[in-house]
């Protein structure tokens, strides 16, 4: 199969039109031009400068060097004495040495540290530092509750040190919710435990005989008074978040039974991230020792086989009518194994909560040695476990380290797809991104397991929202190249999604090698169709040429997959029109929860335009909008009000601002909805561009009556009879006119606009449809 077709480029480049006749103003437009592109690039270089610092931030070493930070924050002399000592390594280690002078200055330095006294403190500061500094030398203390929301059960034998160090760390970062703290003392002998019997709000059991970790759990468990229950080991340190985090997963999806935290080492290195058992019933830690545990593929919560019972999170009620741990695994291992299989028998899921990270000093309550102590047992359940549950293993799980994009995901019987855009999606800046996240969440809620491949392989501040859906991204943080990734992962694919004709043309080579997977093309809009329009509208002979080198590219991308998806039905018959090969569906475009209220009549004289400016059809509309049709509409209403509301706005967009034009830039989905609720009417003034608009489905949804053209209502049944359509600007100033002025009519639209997108554009139907398309 060929992948090239006739001459096919890059994306097509923005209009350029010229008048060799207006020669100053087109030196005008240059200027601005070159100064929206400059702005556009101090944009990006802020938007990448902002994800490297929320990564860090957001990354485990960070966390786990706060407490070193807060000391050097408030002691300079130890962090001088750091800083020269790094500056001395630095040198040894590139083999030079620093100059006389420079040695000379570093000497006084140093001996003026065992000399000076240091500054003198405000009391601000004095307060600052006996806080963070008194912290840690804090009597430990819980609260009591009367009805805890969450009990905490840590089992202990001896080792008080190191239970001590567990408790510092729950007082440190707290849940935020009622709660009790329990320690189960399991007859250690320790004359230590005292200390324990010293700290205010614990509850303390010490038993009279030995029961062995798995039983010492189980009776802890009785004494707890909370709805919900933690188990956590005494050798473990919580971070910020451990507690709410697994916790809010729990509350917020009642088909989850059980989930748990990242672990990780002293060190930082991961220790596991949600763990697999493979069907000869041997467990495998996922990530284990990756020096790199907040990669995307460790970031998202997701179905696991089990999680490592140091420190898991579930209904108490759900641990009592189980049982507790099957006392068949005392006095350890496996227990935890085993629960997560009794929890998914009895229809409830086990997940992963990447939120919630935990430090694990391994080995230091049972050792490593698996000859000797407890840790012996190891080898006697896993046979027990292999036994006991051979039929699901042999049915839901794979052959030692196979299959590993599945068998991390507990996915063996799911469906499950890769999709390829070119950047995460960024709903609240531009329409494409909206609808991706549309396919995606119809998708998850479907039950397939998502992987998410964006062109760019960027991280960005959008990336955690959509992780949270139960999406792997493979960004940056995943060292292969597509080619390797597919590869290696391609069997296991049931679908591939890709979007857009020039991703697609990059992609597909190596989908079509490398895997049997049924491919889609998910075209957002046919591009060709909006270059052509745009060349009409501005008669630009690049665009018109862009245009036909696109038209190229998607008629011959158009029969390479199993489907092809576009929003509306006239473009489905346009593409079996110039295809007579490809498949092309009609799929719902995009999704609203139905909401059948009324909305009050807003008063007022706004007129609202929405719109990503980074889009040139968004930038003509503005621009036709302003110039031609306002003027219209302050005939008759001088007082008039217009606001362009949308990210990216060019410099010719910007110059359009002034008293009575307001453009604000990015607005958020919170600013967005509150400047729907205020305006009078929408304006959508597209006079080219192609598929279905999401700004107008989005203002009908809102109860905002509008206007706009045919290019704006294509593809959307039904508009003419909710909204005006009008093709001139004097038709469109009418229309405005008539909205602003007419209270009855808007009523009437409004209502209308409602009940259309309530009955005709939900997420039900919306994945009712995208899987029939897909499934076919």
């Amino acid at each position: 199969m060929s992948f090239s077709p006739d001459n096919p480029h890059a994306s097509p480049p923005g209009n350029e039109q010229t008048h060799p006749s207006q020669g100053s103003l087109q030196d005008e437009l240059t200027r601005l031009r070159l100064r929206a592109t400059a702005f556009e690039r101090s944009e990006a270089t802020v938007e990448a400068l902002q994800r490297q610092i929320q990564a860090y931030e957001n990354s485990t070493f960070w966390r786990l060097t706060g407490p070193a930070r807060k000391v050097l924050e408030h002691s300079p002399r130890l962090k001088n004495l750091l800083l020269g000592s790094v500056r001395s390594c630095r040198g040894l280690a590139s083999g030079r040495l620093p100059d006389r002078q420079r040695h000379s200055r570093r000497s006084q330095t140093t001996e003026a540290f065992h000399t000076e006294e240091p500054p003198a403190k405000t009391s601000h500061d004095r307060g600052k530092d006996v806080s963070h500094r008194a912290e840690d030398r804090l009597p430990l203390r819980f609260p009591r509750h009367a009805f805890p929301v969450l009990s905490i059960v840590i089992p202990g034998y001896g080792q008080v040190p190191v239970t001590l160090q567990c408790l510092r760390s729950i007082m440190r970062h707290p849940p935020s919710c009622p709660y009790e703290v329990i320690v189960a003392e399991d007859a250690s002998g320790d004359t230590a435990v005292s200390a324990l019997r010293a700290i205010e709000g614990l509850v303390l059991i010490e038993r009279s005989e030995n029961l062995g970790f798995l039983k010492n759990c189980n009776e802890a468990a009785k004494a707890a008074s909370g709805t919900w229950l933690h188990l956590l080991n005494n050798d473990t340190e919580v971070l910020p978040g451990t507690f709410d985090a697994l916790l809010s997963r729990l509350q917020t999806d009642e088909s989850i039974g059980l989930t748990g935290s990242k672990l990780l080492y002293p060190d930082g290195r991961l220790q596991e991230a949600g763990g697999i058992i493979w069907n000869d019933g041997s467990g495998w830690n996922f990530g284990r020792n990756d020096a790199h545990p907040d990669r995307a593929a460790y970031s998202y919560p997701r179905d696991v086989d089990y999680i490592s019972g140091a420190s898991i999170m579930l209904r108490r009620d759900l641990f009592a009518s189980l049982g507790g741990f099957d006392e068949a695994f005392a006095p350890a291992y496996y227990e935890d194994t085993d629960l997560a299989f009794r929890i998914r028998a009895s229809g409830l899921r086990v997940v992963f909560e990447p939120a919630s990270a935990v430090i694990h000093h391994e080995g230091i309550s049972h050792g490593t040695d698996e000859t000797s102590g407890v840790k012996a047992y190891q080898a006697r359940n896993r046979q027990l476990m292999l036994e006991r549950w051979r039929d699901v293993l042999e049915a839901e799980h794979f052959p030692p380290a196979t299959h590993f994009l599945r068998a991390a995901s507990h996915a063996r019987d799911r469906k499950t797809i890769l999709i390829i855009d070119h950047y995460v999606p960024e709903p609240d800046r531009d329409a494409g991104s909206r609808t991706t996240m549309d396919v995606i969440r119809a998708l998850i809620d479907a039950g397939w397991l998502v992987k998410f491949w964006p062109e760019n392989r960027q991280r960005n501040h959008y990336s955690p929202a959509l992780e949270r859906l139960g999406v792997e991204i493979v960004d940056e943080t995943c060292p292969s190249e597509f080619a390797t990734w597919i590869e290696e992962n391609g069997p296991d694919l049931d679908h591939v999604m890709i979007m857009r004709p020039t991703i697609a043309r990059v992609f597909l080579p190596d989908v079509v090698l490398n895997t049997d997977a049924r491919r889609s093309y998910y075209g957002h809009d046919i591009h060709f169709l909006r270059l052509e329009r745009e060349a009409k509208v501005t008669g630009n002979r690049q665009t018109r040429e862009d245009a036909l080198t696109m038209r190229r590219l998607e008629t011959w991308l158009w029969p390479q997959f199993h489907a092809v998806l576009y929003l509306s039905q006239y473009e489905a018959d346009l593409v079996r029109e110039l295809a007579p090969n490809a498949r092309p569906h009609a799929i719902a475009p995009f999704c609203f929860a139905p909401d059948r209220t009324v909305r009050s009549i807003t008063p007022g004289k706004t007129i609202l335009f929405v719109g990503g400016f980074g889009h040139p059809p968004n930038v003509d509309a503005a621009l036709w909008l302003v110039r031609e049709i306002m003027p219209l509409v302050r005939r008759h209403v001088p007082d008039v009000r217009l606001i362009l509301a949308g990210s990216k706005p060019a410099a010719e967009v910007r110059a359009l601002a002034g008293p009575d034009v307001t453009v604000t830039g990015f607005v958020s989905d919170e600013e967005l909805a509150r400047l729907y609720t205020t305006s009078r009417v929408a304006a959508v003034p597209l006079r080219f561009g192609a598929g279905v608009k999401h700004k107008v489905l989005e203002a009908l949804h809102q109860g905002l009556p509008l206007v706009t053209t045919p290019v704006g209502a294509e593809g959307i049944a039904g508009l003419g009879d909710v909204a005006a359509v009008a093709e001139t600007a004097a038709l469109f100033a009418d229309a405005l006119l008539t909205l602003l002025e007419d209270d009855a009519l808007w009523r009437k639209r409004s209502d209308a606009g409602k009940k259309l997108i309530a009955d005709g554009y939900s997420p039900e139907r919306f994945g009712m449809v995208l899987l029939e398309a897909l499934e076919e």
